[in-house]
């Protein structure tokens, strides 16, 4: 991963609503959610809720897949495992102090 590629990563998420999208959809696992249940379980209007996923979409962090007139969306754990581990072992050098926070 490239620091400009992590640095958007890092922007999609410094909003305390996509932090709870995320959540819910880690939470939901593989299945998903529909883009009505995301709003409804963060508490923002379906508009709102649309504009922070495609926020999270365009950083890599959901996927959306359409089912038949709705819209499914996942959470890419792989790119959120690559996000952490840019952060610890491209960004941190593989600090030994980095064992006392990850314990």
């Amino acid at each position: 991963m490239i620091e400009e590629e992590a640095a958007a990563m890092f922007q999609a998420l410094s909003n305390a609503d996509r932090l709870k999208v995320i959540r819910a959809l880690v939470t939901a696992g593989p299945e998903g959610l529909n883009a009505g249940d995301i709003a409804q379980m963060v508490g923002a209007t379906p508009s709102r809720a649309s504009f922070h996923l495609a926020a999270l979409s365009k950083a890599g962090f959901v996927q959306v897949e359409r089912q038949s007139r709705s819209l499914r969306y996942t959470v890419d754990f792989s790119r959120i495992g690559a996000l952490l581990s840019f952060l610890m072992t491209d960004c941190c050098n593989d600090s030994p102090q980095l064992k006392y926070c990850c314990t």
